[in-house]
């Protein structure tokens, strides 16, 4: 099973550029299926992100330094995409979609998508609450200091 798991990860890394005069290479029949494990290999080898479990991770990372935030149960997340609420230190409520190109805002209430809402991608989620939130600045700057001193009296 594994083999028929690397042979689809071949295929689809191995694709040429092609134009019209051009044929696509593909390393595998088309008839062959890709079996059920294929998505466990790939978790496994680090290949294919769920944004559920990632937007899980997001929210454990920096909970200690917001107001709220979670995962929203109302607004359909999938491995591609995941939507997470968050209530700023300041009060601020937002909507984030988290995907593989990273975070951003999607709307200014809990649970809410602005389609006309074009905001800038950030790569970590550090980066975005750092934009959207002093408080959030704060309590990160503070957090690290108490881990500093802990270390530091540890002899560390």
């Amino acid at each position: 099973m594994a083999e028929l798991a690397q042979s689809g990860l071949e295929a689809s890394t191995s694709r040429k550029n092609t134009s019209s005069d051009e044929v696509m290479e593909i390393d595998c029949q088309p008839e062959e299926s890709i079996v059920s494990s294929f998505d466990e290999d790939c978790v496994e080898l680090g290949d294919v992100k769920d944004m559920r479990l990632e937007a899980e991770a997001v929210v454990n990372d920096v909970l200690f330094a917001v107001g709220e935030m979670h995962v929203s149960q109302s607004l359909n997340s999938a491995s591609d995409v995941a939507y997470i609420n968050v209530e700023t230190r300041e009060g601020n409520r937002y909507c984030l979609e988290l995907t593989e190109a990273g975070l951003r805002v999607v709307g200014h209430a809990f649970d809410q998508v602005n389609e006309d809402l074009s905001t800038q991608y950030h790569e970590t989620v550090y980066s975005l609450l750092d934009t959207l939130s002093p408080g959030y600045r704060e309590a990160f700057g503070n957090a690290l200091l108490q881990r500093l001193e802990r270390l530091k009296q540890n002899g560390h």
